[in-house]
């Protein structure tokens, strides 16, 4: 038996600054961290394993910080929750505890279509000796297919495509490439970047088996399209695990993940979850919602562990935001909060403002980028539910300013006279602004 006041469960990201932060607020506790895999890696960086980076290792989380800051870091399984005598039973030994914090993560969606067992399929854990073995094979490859049109997908399809003499698909059964976080003058974008790359899409249609005898050599389509493949990345998002907290007698509620409330606590006041293991409440409606981020995992992660024995951090009644970013061979997108077509799916009775301008000042400075910005209001109270943009690698932290923005509340007349920091290299132009012009192209109609 290991005894100590604080345990941690999860190698990830959440877990990481869970126990970064526990130690900042008391730091004369004891904190064990308890991973089940040995080498993990930085989710957000996985599909850069491909191409971007020379070797998969470079993308390697470790835990040598927490050490030298005085944490234990143990490699075990958990399998059980006492929440009686408060212990919890591993493979390799018991722990006792005071605090429990949950940062067990989610794994890959495996959809139940024949054939999907077969070699060369990959789902993406995130262990960095399996995805050495899936990188080494996926280079070898002829024709790949990659499952899903979300972030995970085009992303993984980007880098991909990179690699000399590799044909890759990319199948998604909604209409468009990131459908849920993009409205289509964004989607659209990235489409036709992936298609100047040699990328085939497919959209509207899905995978109904994979065919081949031990390996798979087909892929056969709803529509009756077979498209001959020797590699498949599985890439249509993960799902909580909660296992462990089931058999605890832990809350879900409603969601598919664990409930807690704003201090990240379950029903068991010396309990607590935090990452993709844990409930997530859309901003607006409060409505469970399937987001799975790094970002918001960290922030749950460091609520949890400030407030572990005694509030010392108050937090707002706040859902989730949903921010979101990614990198397509130049093109920077970022989206907050709803898109117009979620908005109007949710009852939402909205205004929107669309720009279109370029990332720097003047349009003749080299490296210039078009830049879109689309801003979504509340018709009646005039305040912003959502925002889009697309741009160059000046004004990447655009969207950052916008969920910020989201988070306060702000109306179209404190984004309209908005007082930013520019440069003609960094931003685009002081009098053409976007968030404040895509402000102001509402106000009329407020």
């Amino acid at each position: 038996m290991k005894d100590t006041d604080v345990l941690i469960i999860g190698g990830g990201p959440a877990g990481i600054v869970s126990a970064s932060t526990v130690k900042q607020y008391y730091p004369d506790k004891r904190i064990i961290l308890m991973k089940s895999i040995r080498e993990g890696c930085i989710p957000c960086g996985i599909p850069y394993m491909f191409s971007s980076l020379k070797d998969p290792d470079e993308d390697k989380l470790g835990t040598d910080s927490l050490e030298k800051k005085g944490i234990e870091v143990v490699i075990d399984k958990a399998l059980k929750i006492d929440r009686e005598n408060k212990v919890v039973e591993a493979e390799n030994n018991k722990y006792s505890y005071e605090k429990l914090i949950l940062a067990i993560g989610s794994s890959p969606i495996v959809p139940p279509i024949p054939g999907i067992d077969k070699e060369g399929i990959y789902s993406i854990y995130k262990d960095l000796n399996y995805l050495r073995n899936v990188v080494k094979d996926v280079k070898s490859s002829k024709d790949i297919l990659i499952m899903g049109g979300g972030f995970i997908g085009v992303e993984f399809a980007d880098e991909i495509s990179n690699i000399e003499g590799i044909n890759v698909y990319l199948v998604e059964m909604l209409p468009n490439l990131l459908l849920n976080s993009f409205d289509h003058e964004f989607s659209d974008l990235v489409e036709e970047k992936l298609k100047a790359k040699g990328v085939n899409i497919i959209t509207n249609d899905k995978i109904i088996e994979f065919l081949g005898k031990k390996r798979v050599d087909k892929v056969k389509l709803a529509s009756g399209r077979e498209l001959s493949v020797d590699r498949v990345i599985l890439g249509i998002g993960a799902k909580p695990n909660v296992s462990l907290a089931v058999k605890a007698d832990l809350d879900l509620g409603r969601c598919s993940g664990i409930l807690v409330d704003e201090y990240m606590r379950t029903n068991d006041p010396d309990i607590f979850a935090v990452g993709d293991c844990s409930c997530k409440r859309e901003f607006f409606t409060r409505k469970a919602t399937p987001v799975m981020l790094a970002s918001t995992a960290t922030a749950e992660a460091r609520i949890a562990g400030a407030n572990l024995y005694k509030i010392k951090v108050v937090r707002e009644h706040k859902g989730t935001i949903a921010i979101y970013s990614t990198y397509i061979d130049g093109l920077v997108l970022g989206s907050a909060g709803l898109t117009e077509h979620n908005a109007r799916i949710g009852g939402f009775e909205i205004e929107v403002g669309f720009v279109e301008g370029v990332d720097k000042h003047p349009s003749t400075l080299p490296g210039v980028s078009k830049a879109k910005v689309k801003l979504v209001f509340s018709k009646q109270a005039g305040i912003l539910l959502g925002g889009q943009v697309s741009c160059g690698m000046a004004c990447a932290q655009l969207i950052n300013m916008v969920g910020l923005a989201i988070q306060k509340r702000m109306s179209f007349v404190e984004l309209e006279t908005l007082q930013v920091a520019t440069h003609p290299y960094l931003t685009s132009s002081p009098t053409k602004y976007p968030v404040v012009l895509a402000a102001q192209k509402i106000s009329k109609n407020m």
